[in-house]
């Protein structure tokens, strides 16, 4: 027997995501959990599945529960690649490079708060005080500026037109980032920044980091592909390019307190899950190559759900389970942002 079957087995039998008393914890915790397997096809694979898995070095033995580290948003900053340099944020001359500086000049660092009650890896991002900035493969929305579209999570907003400048990181810091606003952010924008509501029932973000690890790059095209073919078959439109939003009214010309701008964001997010729409993106690193495919979903409430050693045969059940049904798998659960949910029965539920 391989070692990588062994480890597969392993894993199964023995890892503690699989285990009944991990799945006790997360539904202890309020945390929207499923029995269902998270494999959807037979083993050996009756589906012709591209198990990429069986060619690469995953590891199958590591308990994955507990590999994400707390943070209180993530931003994913427009670049139209799907590969970066080895630190995206040491790139020079980028958004991220500038937000990374703006934040250690402006950020507050006080000592994160921690709600022991949580599983591990399973957090709230009210008790975190860390900025992930990521790279997208989404374009900007300007084609002819140096200006980037950045999406804020957990928040669901999209934020375009800002400068590939300190100063452009400086404003979207102050207006999206800064631990101290919330989902609204500040009505009145500078710098000509506009924000809208991510139109989405769900974003899929999908490691494919090549220069960092290649086993995210071979992977994520595959699931891509997986994830587009699942969710068509249940009736979604999927689309994997965040569509010009400017030709839309932004959140700042329809609102004019801080109040009416979050009464409106809360209206549109509480929308989206019925359009069945979702929304696919490659992504720089996140940590935990060694799981791959790593995937993240998040859903307009704000729930981030982080999945890890995903592979073809995995998609059909995440989509039916966890993006159409929003709960969690947890046999593949590497933790998340905000999945706990006192008194609701799904991550949609407000």
């Amino acid at each position: 027997m391989s070692p990588s079957l062994t480890g597969k087995l392993k894993a199964f039998v023995f890892g503690s995501p699989n285990g009944p008393k991990v799945y006790q914890n997360l539904k202890t915790a309020d945390v929207p959990v499923t029995t269902a397997e998270c494999r959807s096809c037979a083993d050996p694979c009756d589906q012709d599945h591209d198990d990429f898995s069986s060619r690469l070095d995953i590891d199958m033995d590591s308990d994955m529960l507990g590999s994400v580290k707390p943070y209180r948003r993530q931003v994913v900053i427009s670049t139209g690649k799907t590969d970066w340099e080895n630190e995206v944020t040491e790139a020079k001359g980028t958004l991220a490079a500038f937000l990374k500086t703006a934040n250690s000049s402006l950020g507050a660092h006080k000592p994160k708060s921690t709600n022991d009650s949580l599983p591990p890896g399973v957090f709230s991002h009210a008790d975190a005080k860390k900025l992930a900035i990521l790279n997208g493969s989404h374009r900007p929305f300007s084609h002819d500026q140096p200006e980037e579209t950045v999406i804020v999570l957990p928040d669901f907003m999209v934020v375009s037109g800002v400068p590939r400048t300190l100063a452009g990181a400086e404003a979207l810091w102050k207006v999206a980032v800064d631990p101290a606003i919330d989902r609204a952010g500040v009505t009145t924008l500078t710098e000509n920044l506009n924000t809208w509501v991510l139109p989405y029932s769900c974003l899929i973000l999908l490691c494919s980091h090549k220069r960092r690890d290649k086993r995210c790059a071979v992977a994520a095209p595959i699931l891509e592909k997986a994830f587009h073919q699942y969710l068509e078959q249940e009736g979604w439109e999927v689309h994997t390019e965040l569509y010009d939003l400017t030709t839309e009214p932004s959140l700042e010309s329809q609102a004019s307190s801080t109040t009416e701008k979050e009464q409106l964001i809360e209206t549109q997010l509480k929308s989206l899950h019925t359009e069945r729409k979702a929304l696919i993106l490659k992504n720089s690193h996140v940590g935990g190559h060694k799981f791959a495919g790593n995937c993240i979903i998040y859903t307009p409430r704000g729930a981030g759900v982080w999945y890890g050693r995903v592979t073809p045969h995995e998609v059909e059940s995440i989509v039916k389970h966890t993006i159409i049904d929003g709960q969690v798998l947890p046999t593949i659960l590497r933790g998340g942002i905000d999945l706990s949910c006192r008194g609701k029965k799904t991550l949609y539920d407000w």
